[in-house]
């Protein structure tokens, strides 16, 4: 077999079935793996939407896991049959910032760029996941092992990235037990946020949104629902805690942030949001999206990646920031052993599983935010 069918990005707003080449082994180090899950990311309706440089052609998908079909000679650890979840993240396993655990910034796989992805504009030449096979490089690095069988498919899919993502964002906030935290955005992102929260110890968990079905998800696991349409969150939650702010931040939202209206967009609504519910000295931590350039962006200054906020408050207030792509191979592991211990089951946040022909209009009704899509997970 030389071809496969692929969910490829067409133009804004529209995706198709297409056959495309099969991968095949281009190095001794790379594994060739039969996808069972691949999941739709909140980070692909940016190009979906037309809101990235990408270009027609781009097989999505950088969520994906498996079963290793084909194994390259200088592979050591892994061997046909075996199943397996790939971190977002392509890396290469040895640059500097591999070898200090910050693999979203290999500095080899992508020269240009710190970072590579599958199935992402401009994060390299990889061929994303939304298909029936996918090649992954430098595959004893990238490629995460799982036990035999069927059990905990939706969990151990959202180890590509979401559930890493997530506790990424805490991570990155400063985040202590016994904290407070506010989230912004209760995508699949947020959502983990908000969970990756309680399970490390968080007395109070804030969740932003204006989606009644992702703030019932987030009520779900003991969270606090914030209905932005019901007006500015900080001063809602500030409310809540009788005028006190709260320890910690995460923007689960990014560039495309949106007005209490949820039709005007404000690329800083969150930023200045965060920094206005955030203690002094406390932390924010940012895993949303951000991009040099927007082709949609609603001015100027956004398009190319400038984005106004509040500094001087930010530097009153001491507050601490932490920001850029999870590194996934640094939590991946662990999650995965928290799901196996029954302690976290992440796939709460799923809402769809379907068959691969069914992309096209799951694109659709995830990008819409209807019909209950809040996590889409694909099946070839």
């Amino acid at each position: 077999m030389t071809k496969m069918k692929a969910v490829v990005y067409d133009k804004p707003f529209q995706v198709s079935i297409q056959d495309v080449q099969k991968p095949e082994l281009q190095h001794p180090n790379d594994v060739i793996v039969k996808i069972t899950t691949s999941c739709i990311c909140g980070s692909d309706l940016h190009m979906y939407e037309g809101r990235t440089g990408a270009q027609s052609g781009i097989v999505f998908g950088h969520e994906n896991m498996g079963i290793v079909d084909e194994v390259g000679a200088g592979v050591a650890l892994l061997k046909k049959g075996d199943r397996v979840v790939m971190p977002f993240n392509v890396a290469c396993g040895h640059c500097l910032n591999c070898e200090e655990q910050k693999s979203a910034f290999c500095t080899n796989v992508n020269p240009g760029f710190a970072g590579g992805a599958y199935g992402y504009v401009s994060m390299g030449p990889y061929q994303g996941g939304q298909a029936e096979y996918v090649r992954v490089p430098f595959a004893d690095f990238n490629a995460l092992q799982l036990p035999k069988g069927k059990e905990h498919e939706e969990d151990f899919a959202l180890l590509a990235d979401i559930f890493p993502t997530g506790w990424h964002g805490v991570e990155l906030s400063g985040f202590k037990p016994g904290e407070s935290v506010a989230v912004f955005g209760a995508g699949p992102v947020g959502l983990m946020a908000a969970y990756s929260a309680k399970l490390r110890g968080a007395s109070e968990v804030y969740v932003v949104d204006r989606v009644p079905e992702r703030l019932q998800k987030a009520e779900s696991v003991g969270c606090i629902a914030i209905d932005l349409s019901k007006g500015d969150p900080a001063a809602q939650i500030k409310k809540l805690r009788g005028g006190r702010e709260v320890d910690r931040g995460v923007d689960a939202v990014g560039y495309q942030a949106v007005t209490a209206d949820g039709k005007t967009e404000q690329p800083n609504a969150v930023l200045e949001g965060l920094i206005a519910v955030v203690r002094p000295t406390g932390g924010l931590g940012i895993p949303g999206l951000y991009v040099p350039k927007d082709p949609g962006a609603p001015d100027s200054n956004s398009a190319k990646g400038y984005i106004t906020f509040p500094f001087g408050k930010l530097f009153e207030k001491g507050l601490t920031v932490g920001t850029g792509q999870c590194n996934v191979k640094k939590y991946n592991r662990y999650l995965r052993d928290l799901i196996i211990a029954g302690v976290a089951k992440p796939s709460f946040v799923v809402s769809h599983n379907l068959s691969l022909k069914d992309a096209v209009d799951a694109y659709d009704k995830f990008d819409k935010r209807i019909d209950g899509y809040t996590k889409v997970l694909l099946h070839p």
